[in-house]
């Protein structure tokens, strides 16, 4: 008989990792890539966005970035690991006004040229980010806001992200912030968001082995909606993927409670 979790979502896309090794603070070796995926294999993962940082401290190329994916999909393919590695990047927000529209397309998840991973810090509103956002989408790319459930002020207002939203941006909320790795503030946060309809998809965000490993299963079955939870991890994931316009968010089909919110 299958577990609740393996009845909620079986085929899961992992929009958000750090699976590139040597390029920022995530996999220091292709072993550790290797286990990373092996990991997110056993969990139902059969995609994942190679989405290194692009910032100051992590000045990651879109040229290191497809060399780094090239490879791994060699060793990968060698070693029997099933699952497919994705074109990605996590920009900062600071340095996405100094890189060109063409760099940043090839950041673009699996290089569609439409949506782009952005960094959203951990503190403060960032000054300005309406008009960044908007400047990616005059561009014609669709920004998709990394885990902005575990920054202070979304915590105090998740809310306020609504505007972003409603002027085209997506939300990608961290797996480990569900399942309450990440602590409880971090978790009433994102399922706020999920209340408010102000997520479109759940990632690993995966480092190493030992720091946020993939846990997409137990994010998909802490949501409490089979339906909610699989538009989240496979079918919003599928369409960015593939370039496409997301399916409408589906209706929620339980309590409020079963979404975790008391």
């Amino acid at each position: 008989m299958l577990s609740r979790r393996e009845r909620i979502i079986r085929t899961l896309i992992d929009l958000h990792s750090h699976i590139l090794p040597g390029l920022d603070d995530g996999a220091q070796s292709v072993e550790d890539s290797r286990e990373l995926a092996l990991r997110a294999a056993a969990d139902g993962v059969t995609a994942i966005a190679a989405t290194p940082h692009v910032r100051d401290d992590y000045p990651t190329t879109a040229d290191q970035m497809e060399r780094g994916v090239a490879e791994l999909r060699r060793d990968f393919a060698e070693e029997g690991i099933g699952v497919e590695v994705l074109h990605g990047g996590e920009i900062d927000l600071e340095r996405m006004g100094r890189l060109g529209h063409d760099e940043l397309r090839r950041f673009t998840f699996a290089q569609t040229g439409r949506y782009l991973l952005v960094e959203f810090p951990y503190v403060g509103w960032p000054l300005g980010v309406e008009q960044q956002l908007f400047e990616l989408r005059l561009a014609r790319m669709t920004p998709v806001i990394a885990h902005p459930e575990r920054n202070r002020e979304v915590k105090e207002a998740p809310g306020r992200l609504a505007p972003l939203v409603e002027s085209g941006a997506l939300v990608q909320v961290t797996a480990a912030s569900l399942d309450g790795r990440l602590g409880r503030s971090s978790r009433d946060s994102a399922f706020r968001l999920l209340e408010l309809g102000l997520a479109h998809l759940i990632a690993s965000d995966a480092h190493t082995p030992d720091i946020r490993e993939a846990g997409m299963a137990a994010a998909a079955a802490a949501v409490g909606d089979s339906g909610l939870a699989r538009y989240l991890t496979e079918e919003a994931p599928a369409a960015i993927v593939s370039g496409e316009d997301l399916p409408e968010l589906p209706a929620r089909t339980g309590r409020r409670k079963r979404l975790g919110l008391f």
